[in-house]
């Protein structure tokens, strides 16, 4: 009998099953990568360096996104100007500022009153009356004046007529002292048969019709100056009264006031009631007021302003183009016609910003341009006749090279671009791009 195990007996077959079949387990073993998988990686890589390399020899890049979903801009090809806004308000360069005259009658000044005014607005011819101050109270001045003056001629005739009354009295005076002189020297000749205390008596009276006339002498001399000067006071007090008479006269002819030259009527602006009114007919108006101005509406200009940072660039002579912002379609050719030399601060402006004046020439004329309107004026500083034209904003930089996305099927190519003239929204291009393509506007995730 032997000592190794047996095994155990198969179980017995039912009669007419097939035997069962032995059951094969495999053992463990690792797997290794499958060949198709090794040949798909090795396939991407040689696609992602091909296309690498091709990025760095053409300079293409494709967008991951769709280029439906970004913002872009066709190429332009025309003309470009550089230009530099300026705003002001117009005026004129010849003009006639009318002012209420300044009157030599000392009280021509007072209570003047607008009578009537051309109207704003109108053209007025040189000559053509403009103004009429209300004239009724220097009249009436006038008039009182006229009284004055045939008073002060009056006294001058009484006066002259009292002085020829008190000067025959005077004559009088003198051939009765002259007589009574001329008796007592008579009488002195008889001295001699006269008893001395009688010599003495006719001596004396002698003397006293001597002094007598010699004092009416005197006096007739002096009454005849004191006579002179009374008489040439009331004749000077009738000159001045001629003069004031005569200004108050040249000052009435100054209520009518005629236009010096042809051209716009414009009403100015005065305070009144506690705002700022155009002066019209029945205002009160105060000597030397300026209240209306004529002006040549073929010399218009806008006085405007520039800052500072864009007045270097600002020459005489630039052509412009002017505008009024009271009719957005009517636009003017203009030049400029000369640039302060010195900075201004405006009234609202902060202390520290500066603006240079500058006057801008309006060549041509319109019925719609008249002064103090606002309006602006671009001034060329340089241009291009034909340029291919790109937004600025579709314009990108990168280590100090420029360039633009320009559509390629879904994507963006990048290509580097020359830039020439440049403002503040257009750029112009030299090269790399060409009209009729479309460019990204900003950054492409």
């Amino acid at each position: 009998m032997s000592s190794l195990p047996q095994p155990a007996p198969a179980p017995a077959t039912p009669p007419g099953q097939p035997p069962p079949q032995p059951r094969i387990v495999p053992s463990p073993t690792r797997r290794g990568p499958s060949r198709w998988r090794v040949w798909a990686l090795v396939a991407a890589a040689g696609i992602l360096a091909g296309g690498l390399y091709l990025a760095l020899r053409q300079g293409q890049v494709e967008s991951t996104g769709s280029a439906d979903l970004v913002p872009m801009a066709s190429m332009a090809s025309g003309p470009m100007e550089r230009i530099v806004r300026i705003s002001g308000q117009t005026s004129a360069r010849n003009f006639a500022t009318i002012m209420v005259p300044v009157f030599r009658g000392p009280d021509s000044g007072r209570d003047l009153t607008l009578m009537r005014v051309a109207k704003p607005g109108s053209f007025v011819k040189k000559g053509d009356l403009i103004a009429e101050l209300d004239p009724q109270a220097l009249r009436d001045h006038i008039d009182d004046l006229d009284d004055t003056v045939q008073q002060a001629e009056n006294d001058v005739a009484k006066k002259r007529a009292e002085q020829e009354a008190e000067w025959e009295a005077l004559q009088q005076d003198l051939c009765v002292a002259r007589a009574a002189f001329d008796k007592a020297r008579l009488d002195l000749r008889a001295a001699e048969v006269k008893t001395p205390i009688e010599r003495e008596l006719l001596q004396l009276a002698a003397d006293e019709a001597e002094a007598t006339y010699k004092q009416l002498q005197v006096d007739v001399a002096r009454k005849k100056a004191a006579d002179l000067a009374e008489l040439r006071i009331l004749e000077i007090a009738v000159a001045q009264q001629r003069i004031h008479r005569g200004r108050h006269v040249g000052d009435l002819a100054k209520f009518t006031m005629r236009t010096p030259m042809d051209g716009l009527v414009v009403m100015l602006q005065a305070w009144r009631s506690g705002e700022m009114k155009q002066i019209q007919e029945g205002d009160q108006v105060y000597a030397g007021q300026p209240f209306m101005r004529i002006v040549d509406t073929s010399s218009m200009q806008l006085d405007a302003v520039v800052s500072q940072a864009d007045s270097s660039e600002l020459r005489v002579g630039q052509a412009a183009t002017v505008g009024i912002d009271a009719f957005p379609g009517l636009q003017l050719r203009g030049r400029v016609y000369s640039i302060g030399a010195l900075a201004v601060k405006g009234i609202w402006d902060t202390y520290y910003i500066r603006n240079i004046p500058v006057r801008v020439r309006i060549e041509g004329s319109d019925p719609r341009l008249i002064p103090d309107l606002s309006g602006w004026a671009h001034v060329r500083i340089d241009g291009l006749a034909s340029a291919t034209l790109v937004p600025a904003e579709a314009i990108h930089r990168e280590a100090g090279a420029e360039y633009v996305l320009v559509k390629r099927g879904q994507g963006f190519e990048r290509r580097p671009v020359e830039l020439g003239l440049r403002t503040p929204t257009t750029v112009a291009v030299l090269s790399g791009v060409r009209a009729g393509e479309q460019v990204a506007l900003g950054a492409v995730k």
